[in-house]
C-alpha cells in the first residue's frame, strides 16, 4: 500500500484502480532478487485417476508450452496443438479459488513430501481443512504420477512406427547437455519417492545421471528438445476424492525452483503447484478450472505476475486484468468443441505491460516507435571527415570477419552454394555472349566468366555486405554497344577508349566514397526501391519467357500439319538458286565446286555453311521443323519453375521429420537441376545445352590480358573520356546502392552492420582493375542478392508444439558468395559436367527466382487491392490508418514510374536509365504534397530531413532529462519510478 501511495504522490497522478494498471505497477518493480525472473513455463495438468471406486494415481491428461495438448480419449496420442478456449464460468471459479484458498508464495521445500506437509499445514491452520483429513490428503497429493509418455514408449512397436518418428531419440541425456541449462541455477534436484538423497553438482546446471535420479528410459526426447533452455514446470493437479465435503485449493510458488522426479513429463524443475482436491460430482468442473489455471500461466502477462506476485491480492490482480483481456463468443454462434488451430503470428503482448504515460495519455497507435524505425542508422551519417564513412565500415566490419568464415558451417550455406552457382553461371556466359556480339569478339563468354570471378572473389573478402551478389546488367550492355559503334565509326581504339572510362569511373566513384556520398542513400525509400525491384523481377520473368519462345525460331514447329499425310513429309537441302560471287567463295574455299556438292545428301549444319536452300513440306525458313525439341523444352522449363517452388516450400508440409523437411527446402533449386538434368539424360531429345568456354584464354587473338588506356588513340581521348565516365559513375552508383538498400532492409534482421562505403571502394577498386583487363563490368545484381538472402534465412528450430517457426534472421556469412564465384572461375575446367544441363531448366531457374524476389515487395499488395472488394481484402497494417483511395493514388504513381523505367530500359535510351531511377527520389519527395507525414510513415519510408534530424535531438534530450529516483524502505525492496525533473517544461 505504502508503494502505492508514494508511487501516486511522486507522479501526481490518481492510484491504480484497473486491473490492468495495477499488473502494469505489479511488472513495474524491479527485484533485486533472481528468484523473481520469470522462466519460460512448461504446464501439466494431471488428474487423479480411479480403479475399483479409488483413487490409484496422478495421470496426465493435458500439456502446454505455448499452446494446449489433450491426450485424446484413446489414450494412445498427443492431439494436435490449439488455442485454448475457457468458460467464463470457470476463470470466475478460478478465480474464486485463488481468493478462498492456500496461497503460498516463496516457499523453501525440498521434496514433494515437504511441500505436502506445508500446504495441509496452512490448510488446517487456516480452517480449509479438518485435523482427521490431514493423512489421506497427503496420501492423495503423494501418489504415483504417470505420463503419457510412459505409456507411448513402452507400448511403442517398431514395426508400425511411421516415418516420421524414425530416427528420434527418446533416452539420449547428451540432449539436455546440447539444448543448454533447463535448470534454473538455484534449483534442487529431488526425487519423488523422498528415499533417494541426490547431490547437486555445483559446477553444472544441467539434469544428468550423475546428478539426479531420472529415469531417462521414460523421457521423450524429441518433445525435451522442444522445451527452451532454462524452463522451469507449472504442475496443476486437480481430482475427486471421496473423503472431502468440500473442494480445498493450495496455490504453491517454490523458491527456489525443484527438481522432483517423476512429478513432470519432463525433467524440469517445478515452480509452481496449483492443487484442487473436491468431492465427487463436479470432475468435469474441476477439469475446466485446471485447464483455466494451466492456461493462464501461459498467458505472458499473467506468468510475469505470478513470478513477482507478492501477496494473494497480486494474484487476483492478474486474473482480473486476464478477464479485461477475454473475448466472449456467443454460445449460439460457436461450437466450443472445436479446436481453433495455432495462429501463424501470436500478437504483441507489450500493450498490456506498458503503463500510460504519466499525463495519463497513450502514444496514439505507437507512432513515435514507428517514426523511429524509418531514421538512418550510423552506416549512413555523414562523418565530415575525408574517408570518415569508410573508415567506420572498416571498424564496424572487421570485428566480424573470423565470424563471417565460422557462421559459413551449415548445410543450408551449401545449399545455397549450389543453388547461386547455377543461377549465375547462364547470365554470366549469355551476358559475354551478347557482349561478343556487339564488341565483334573484344569481350565475350572467357572475359565475362574471368571478370565474374575475379570480382566475385574480391567482393566476397573486402565488402561491408558480402550477401550482395554482383552481376552484369543491361545498362551496361548498352552502354558498350554505344561505345564499340563510337570507337568503329571515329577509328578509335574500342578497349583503349573503354580502359579510359573505366579507370575515370573507378576514380569518381573513389571520390563519392572518400566524401560519404553514399549517406545520400538514406533518401531512397521504399517508393524508390520497391519500384526499382519489382523493375529488375520483372524483367527477369519476362526475359526468362522470352529466352524459351527464342527457342522457336532454333528448334521451328509445323503448324500446318496435315496427320495423313506424316508419311510423304520430307526436307532436303538443295542449291540456292541465284549463288553470289561471296556463296562461291566459301564453295571453293571448303574444298568444293558447284558441280561437285551432293547437295541431298548434306546433313543440316553443312547444308547452312555452303549456303543452301532447304526444300520440301517440312521445312521452315531456317531449317527442318524440329517439334519435339521445343515441346519438351516448354515441359523442362516449367516443371523446373514449379517442382523448385513445391521444394522451396517443402519445409511447411506434414511429412517427414523436421531435418529431412528443411534439407529438402533448403536444396530445392539444386535438387530440381538435377533431376531435370537426368530426366533429360534418360529422355534423350537434343534439348539445346549450357555452352561453356573450354580454354582459358582471350577471345580474339589481337589482345592479351592488360590493356593500354591511350593505344592507338590520340592523348585528348584520356581526358574526354571522363565526360561518359560521369555517366557510368551514376550508374554504377545507383545500381550498387539500391540493391545494397535492398539487402540491409531491417525486416531481414541483419545483426552484423552494413558497409556502403566499403562496398563501393571494392567496386570500383575491381571496376578499375577489369578495366586495365579488358573484362566486363559487374555491379550488385537485385534477383540475384535477394535470391541469396533468401536462401540463407534461419528460422527457429525447435519451437513449442504448434508454434510456427519464427524468422530469426539471416545466415551472415563471406563463404558462400567466395565460393560461387571460385566454381564459376573453375567453370572452364568442368565443360564435361556442365555441357549437360539444359538451357530451358536454367530459364525455369530465373523464372523462379523472379517470382520468389516479388513476395514480400508491399507494392504488388497494394496492386492487388484494385481487385479487391473491402470486405475480402486482408487486415493490412496501412489500410487501418490511410484512406483506401489514398493507397490506391500512391500505387497508381508508383505503378507509372514503373511503366516508364519499363520504357527506357526497353529502348535506345536505356543507358540513362540510373538517372530516370534517380528521378524517382524527386518523385517521391513531390508526394510530401498530396499526402501526410503519418500517411507517409505507413505507406513508405519518410525521407529524413534537417529539422526531423533537430526534432529528434530535442526528443533525446528531453528523455535524458528523465531521472530514476530510487526509494529504499527498510526492507531490501527497491521501486524505480521515472520523474520528470522541474525544468519548468
Amino acid at each position: 500500500v505504502i508503494y502505492h501511495i508514494y508511487f501516486c504522490f511522486l507522479s501526481g497522478s490518481r492510484c491504480p484502480d484497473t486491473p490492468s494498471q495495477r499488473v502494469q505497477f505489479i511488472l513495474g518493480t524491479e527485484d533485486d532478487d533472481l528468484e523473481h525472473v520469470p522462466h519460460d513455463l512448461f504446464t501439466e495438468l494431471d488428474e487423479l485417476s480411479f480403479r475399483d471406486g479409488s483413487a490409484t494415481e496422478w495421470k496426465e491428461t493435458a500439456r502446454w508450452l505455448k499452446f494446449e495438448e489433450d491426450v485424446e480419449d484413446g489414450g494412445e496420442r498427443w492431439s494436435k496443438p490449439y488455442v485454448a478456449t475457457l468458460s467464463l464460468h470457470s476463470l470466475f471459479e478460478l478465480r474464486s479459488c485463488i481468493l478462498n484458498g492456500t496461497v503460498m508464495l516463496d516457499m523453501r521445500a525440498n521434496s514433494i513430501e515437504e511441500i505436502a506437509d506445508m500446504v495441509i499445514d496452512s490448510m488446517v491452520a487456516s480452517g480449509q481443512l479438518k485435523e482427521d483429513l490431514r493423512d489421506k490428503v497427503r496420501e492423495a497429493m503423494l501418489k504415483k504420477h504417470h505420463h503419457q509418455n510412459e505409456r507411448k514408449l513402452s507400448n511403442r512397436i517398431p514395426l508400425v512406427r511411421s516415418i516420421a518418428d524414425i530416427g528420434k531419440k527418446h533416452s539420449d541425456p547428451l540432449l539436455l547437455e546440447k539444448n543448454g541449462p533447463l535448470v534454473s541455477p538455484n534449483s534442487v534436484p529431488n526425487n519423488l519417492d523422498g528415499n533417494k538423497a541426490v547431490e547437486r553438482r555445483p559446477s553444472k546446471v544441467g539434469v544428468s545421471r550423475e546428478s539426479s535420479s531420472v529415469d531417462f528410459s521414460k523421457v521423450d526426447m524429441n518433445f525435451m528438445k522442444k522445451i527452451p533452455p532454462g524452463a522451469e514446470a507449472s504442475n496443476v493437479l486437480v481430482g475427486e476424492v471421496d473423503f472431502l465435503e468440500k473442494p480445498i485449493i493450495a496455490f504453491v510458488r517454490l523458491s527456489p525452483a525443484v527438481l522432483i522426479t517423476g512429478l513432470t513429463e519432463v525433467p524440469v524443475p517445478t515452480r509452481f503447484l496449483f492443487l484442487l482436491l473436491g468431492p465427487h460430482g463436479k470432475g468435469p468442473t474441476y477439469h475446466e478450472i485446471g485447464r483455466s489455471m494451466a492456461t493462464l500461466m501461459t498467458d505472458e502477462i499473467f506468468h510475469d505476475v505470478a513470478y513477482k506476485a507478492k501477496d494473494r491480492t497480486d494474484l487476483l490482480s492478474g486474473i482480473d486484468e486476464f478477464l479485461d483481456q477475454v473475448t466472449v463468443l456467443p454460445p449460439g454462434e460457436w461450437d466450443p468443441t472445436i479446436r481453433i488451430e495455432p495462429p501463424k503470428n501470436v500478437p504483441s503482448q507489450m500493450k498490456r505491460k506498458r503503463p500510460s504515460q504519466l499525463n495519463g495519455t497513450a502514444s496514439p497507435s505507437g507512432e513515435l516507435e514507428k517514426e523511429d524505425d524509418h531514421h538512418a542508422g550510423p552506416e549512413l551519417q555523414r562523418t565530415g571527415r575525408l574517408f570518415g564513412g569508410l573508415i567506420l565500415d572498416v571498424k564496424r566490419k572487421a570485428p566480424f570477419y573470423w565470424s563471417d568464415i565460422r557462421d559459413s558451417l551449415s548445410l543450408q550455406c551449401l545449399a545455397s552454394i549450389l543453388f547461386l552457382y547455377c543461377a549465375c553461371m547462364s547470365p554470366v556466359i549469355t551476358f559475354g555472349g551478347l557482349l561478343g556480339e556487339a564488341t565483334k569478339g573484344n569481350i565475350s563468354a572467357i572475359e565475362s566468366l574471368f571478370g565474374a570471378s575475379l570480382t566475385g572473389v574480391a567482393y566476397s573478402l573486402f565488402a561491408g555486405q558480402p550477401l550482395t551478389i554482383l552481376g552484369s546488367t543491361g545498362p551496361v550492355l548498352v552502354f558498350e554497344k554505344i561505345l564499340f559503334k563510337f570507337c568503329n565509326d571515329y577509328g578509335l581504339s574500342y578497349l583503349s577508349l573503354r580502359t579510359s572510362i573505366g579507370l575515370w569511373t573507378a576514380f569518381l566513384c573513389i571520390v563519392l566514397v572518400a566524401t560519404d556520398a553514399s549517406s545520400l542513400v538514406c533518401y531512397i525509400t521504399r517508393f524508390t526501391e520497391e519500384a526499382f525491384a519489382a523493375l529488375i523481377c520483372i524483367i527477369f520473368i519476362y526475359e526468362a519467357l522470352e529466352k524459351l519462345f527464342h527457342l522457336g525460331e532454333h528448334y521451328p514447329v509445323n503448324m500446318h500439319n496435315d496427320l495423313d499425310n506424316l508419311t510423304l513429309y520430307s526436307c532436303q537441302c538443295s542449291a540456292p538458286v541465284n549463288a553470289s560471287q561471296k556463296v562461291m567463295q566459301v564453295w571453293n574455299q571448303s574444298g568444293y565446286s558447284p558441280e561437285s556438292i551432293p547437295w541431298s545428301s548434306l546433313n543440316v549444319s553443312t547444308c547452312k555453311m555452303l549456303h543452301g536452300e532447304f526444300m520440301g513440306p517440312a521445312c521452315g525458313h531456317h531449317g527442318p521443323y524440329i517439334p519435339d525439341v521445343l515441346f519438351w523444352s516448354i515441359i523442362l522449363f516449367f516443371t523446373t519453375f514449379f517442382l523448385s517452388s513445391f521444394l522451396k516450400q517443402f519445409k511447411t508440409e506434414r511429412y517427414f521429420p523436421t531435418k529431412i523437411r528443411s534439407t529438402i527446402s533448403d536444396f530445392a533449386v539444386f535438387i530440381t537441376i538435377m533431376i531435370m538434368v537426368v530426366v533429360d539424360y534418360l529422355m534423350g531429345i537434343p534439348s539445346p545445352k549450357l555452352n561453356v568456354p573450354d580454354r582459358f584464354e582471350p577471345t580474339s587473338k589481337n589482345r592479351g590480358w592488360l590493356m593500354d588506356p591511350l593505344g592507338g588513340n590520340p592523348w585528348w581521348t584520356l581526358l574526354v573520356a571522363a565526360l561518359p565516365a560521369l555517366l557510368c559513375t551514376i550508374l554504377i552508383f545507383m545500381d550498387q546502392q539500391i540493391t545494397a538498400v535492398i539487402i540491409n532492409r531491417k525486416e531481414h534482421k541483419l545483426k552484423k552492420g552494413c558497409g556502403y562505403h566499403l562496398d563501393l571502394l571494392v567496386v570500383s577498386v575491381m571496376l578499375g582493375i577489369c578495366s586495365i583487363m579488358g573484362l566486363p563490368w559487374f555491379v550488385a545484381a537485385t534477383v540475384l542478392s535477394i535470391s541469396h538472402v533468401n536462401s540463407l534465412k534461419v528460422e527457429s528450430g525447435c519451437s513449442a508444439p504448434g508454434e510456427q517457426p519464427k524468422f530469426l534472421g539471416i545466415r551472415e556469412q563471406r563463404v558462400t558468395g567466395f565460393m560461387i564465384f571460385v566454381l564459376m572461375g573453375c567453370s572452364v575446367f568442368m565443360t564435361s559436367v556442365l555441357k549437360f544441363i539444359p538451357m530451358p531448366v536454367l530459364y525455369g531457374v530465373f523464372l523462379y527466382m523472379g517470382v520468389s524476389s516479388l513476395k514480400g515487395i508491399q507494392f504488388f499488395d497494394r496492386i492487388k487491392l484494385f481487385g479487391m472488394p473491402a470486405k475480402h481484402q486482408p487486415d493490412l497494417i496501412y489500410l487501418r490508418y490511410v484512406p483506401l483511395w489514398k493507397v490506391h493514388i500512391f500505387t497508381l504513381v508508383q505503378l507509372t514510374c514503373l511503366v516508364l523505367l519499363w520504357v527506357i530500359k526497353a529502348s535506345a535510351a536505356a543507358v540513362v536509365f540510373p538517372m530516370m531511377v534517380l528521378a524517382l527520389v524527386f518523385v517521391r519527395k513531390l508526394l510530401d504534397f498530396f499526402f501526410t507525414k503519418r500517411e507517409l510513415s505507413w505507406l513508405d519510408d519518410l525521407i529524413p530531413e534537417s529539422k526531423k534530424k533537430k526534432e529528434d535531438d530535442k526528443k533525446k534530450k528531453a528523455r535524458e532529462e528523465l531521472v530514476k529516483i530510487t526509494v529504499s524502505y527498510e526492507n531490501p525492496n527497491r521501486l524505480n519510478i521515472p520523474v520528470k525533473t522541474l525544468s519548468g517544461r
